[in-house]
């Protein structure tokens, strides 16, 4: 990632930009269902975080994830096609799961489309493993696989208060 390119917290004022980018780079051809108005709402919400990474001049990039008693969720994670193999996505996700183990959180999950082999290749090679296919989890239409990242092992998981 460029030294120009910073990590920080989305504010009301990136809802829009954020849910465009959602359009643009995750939910082609599924319709638009991360609109705005959802987008201000994980940033308001106290068990969500909304990250972004900024460079000078444009958002490269920017993460969702929800926050659950044992579990963690990246609902979304995008990076613009011409900031990506950089460090971008990599970066946001080592700040939420660094988050997320601060938390006592034991894994991430998501769920990434089948067909979509380079994200799939990302994923796996920041140690996301498959776990399952989800059927029709796209509107019914596309298949998902769902990965996941373990921040602890079972045994420390089952030592949690």
């Amino acid at each position: 990632m460029d030294a120009d390119t910073e990590i920080a917290l989305a504010r009301p004022s990136d809802a829009l930009a954020l849910a465009e980018m959602s359009r643009d780079l995750i939910e082609v051809g599924l319709g638009w269902s991360w609109k705005p108005s959802r987008i201000l709402a994980m940033i308001e919400h106290s068990e969500s975080v909304v990250l972004m990474a900024r460079t000078r001049l444009e958002i490269a990039g920017f993460a969702i994830m929800e926050f659950h008693e044992e579990h963690a969720h990246l609902n979304l994670l995008a990076v613009k096609p011409h900031q990506q193999r950089k460090g971008v996505g990599k970066a946001l996700l080592e700040w939420l799961a660094v988050s997320a183990r601060l938390a006592g959180i034991a894994r991430i999950e998501l769920e990434v489309r089948t067909d979509n082999d380079e994200a799939i290749n990302f994923y796996q090679s920041i140690d996301f493993r498959r776990e399952k296919v989800l059927k029709g989890y796209y509107q019914r239409k596309r298949d998902a696989l769902r990965m996941v990242h373990h921040l602890m092992t079972p045994e420390m998981a089952a030592q949690r208060p």
